[in-house]
């Protein structure tokens, strides 16, 4: 609803969209209508004032020609005889000069009638405009008003179909309970919702794992376990269901949360990441009919559902589990990389020891070498030295060997002496 208010009386009034346009669209063509007129009136104006000048022109002109003239006459009558020639020369020159105004004239006349050409066939491609435009926007508001309405059809038969097949729903439970035993009701909602599933288990659910939770060896267990996987055989999804219903006439009647924290206890034991009540207690409260309840706030990724959201709850549940899976795979990759630098590190680190003990070893091992060269090289320079000192014992040896001769072996011996001397007396004879 818009409102408006009366320029007059001041009263504030509402009125519906489309009524509203309507009011729109007629002050917006009566003003249209209006800046035609004035600019009609406004052009009028100017081809009158053109006109006048146009014509006030012309008569000055002829004015002062026929004053031009006449004065020439005279001029003519008082010296007719003197200067015919004269005359005929300025006559023809205001002739010339007439034909020449006449031509200026008509080219005049011929510019104003292009201008106002000009400026009607502007302002008529303006109307043009101004009525495309009008016609485009009526166009595009009837077109609106016709999406509205069926946008509006479309909703409300939407709301209509899920309010009957609610309706449907409920009446359908209602009489499946009552033909129903305390004890085969709960395993007929069991057997529903298998069946449900089982329907489209070869389509959508080809991958998934949907069986009995059997393991009772923690003391308690669900009723059904929801596992999917990917092509490569990782799972991204497990779902603890329990179902609960109860016979309209049975003496104690229970509530939900009765069963959310045993629920939540099997969802851990069994490794699930959601849990899901499929319920038809409480078949009154409004909170549980209005579709899937969270009950997150009590206990982490649980829902409690009526029977007719079983396979919506895990349909929603797996296709955001499967959108999160390539981040998820991604993760996984990164704490791989990481794990791999870790193990590099580690493998790095062992390294860095063993090659630090074998260069400690090789370091001990290569100074007590070093350390043995050192004696070696200790007892070379003291044997060099001995050979030295021999050498210069045999040199000594050697020159005194040189020096040598009988007179010094017989210096101090007569006994030699006189031998020699034999000797040397024998060769000479």
């Amino acid at each position: 609803m818009q409102e408006i208010k009366c320029p007059k009386c001041g009263e504030v009034f509402q009125v519906d969209e489309s009524g509203y346009a309507a009011i729109v669209k007629q002050i917006r063509d009566r003003e249209f209508q209006k800046e035609v007129y004035e600019r009609e009136t406004q052009f009028k104006a100017r081809l009158e004032a053109l006109e006048k000048d146009r014509q006030l022109a012309i008569k000055n002109a002829i004015t002062v020609k026929d004053a031009e003239i006449a004065e020439l006459k005279a001029q003519i009558s008082a010296n007719d005889k003197n200067n015919k020639l004269t005359v005929s020369e300025a006559v023809a020159v205001k002739d010339k000069e007439i034909t020449a105004l006449q031509a200026r004239l008509a080219s005049y006349e011929m510019e104003k009638r292009l201008a106002v050409s000009e400026v009607v066939f502007k302002n008529e491609r303006v109307l043009a405009a101004k009525n495309q435009e009008l016609l485009q926007l009526a166009n595009q508001i009837e077109a609106n008003e016709k999406e509205n309405k069926i946008r509006e059809q479309s909703i409300k038969d939407g709301y209509e179909e899920k309010l009957r097949s609610k309706d449907e729903q409920i009446a359908y439970y209602k009489d499946f309970k009552a033909r129903q035993s305390t004890k085969m009701i709960g395993e007929s909602l069991e057997q529903h919702c298998l069946i449900e599933f089982n329907k489209l288990r070869a389509t959508a659910f080809r991958n998934a794992y949907f069986e009995k939770d059997n393991d009772a060896r923690s003391g308690s267990k669900g009723d059904f376990i929801f596992r999917e996987y990917d092509d490569e055989g990782t799972e991204f999804i497990s779902i603890m269901f329990e179902m609960k219903n109860e016979a309209d006439e049975t003496a104690t009647k229970h509530k939900n949360e009765d069963f959310l924290k045993e629920l939540d206890k099997d969802r851990k034991e069994k490794n699930c990441e959601y849990a899901v009540l499929v319920s038809l207690l409480e078949a009154d409260n409004e909170l549980y009919n209005n579709g899937i309840v969270d009950v997150s706030y009590r206990y982490p990724k649980m829902y409690v559902i009526r029977p007719q959201f079983f396979i919506p709850m895990i349909t929603l549940l797996r296709n955001a589990a499967a959108n999160s899976l390539q981040y998820k795979k991604e993760l996984a990759t990164i704490k791989n990389q990481n794990i791999d630098i870790s193990h590099f590190e580690e493998d790095m680190n062992e390294f860095k020891e063993k090659f630090s003990r074998n260069y400690r070893l090789a370091s001990e091992k290569f100074k007590k070498a070093i350390d043995e060269i050192d004696k070696t090289i200790d007892h070379l320079q003291k044997t060099k030295e001995a050979l030295l000192s021999s050498e210069n014992n045999l040199r000594l040896a050697n020159n005194k060997a040189e020096d040598l001769s009988i007179k010094r072996l017989t210096r101090n011996n007569p006994t030699m002496q006189a031998k020699f001397a034999e000797l040397e007396a024998s060769k000479d004879k």
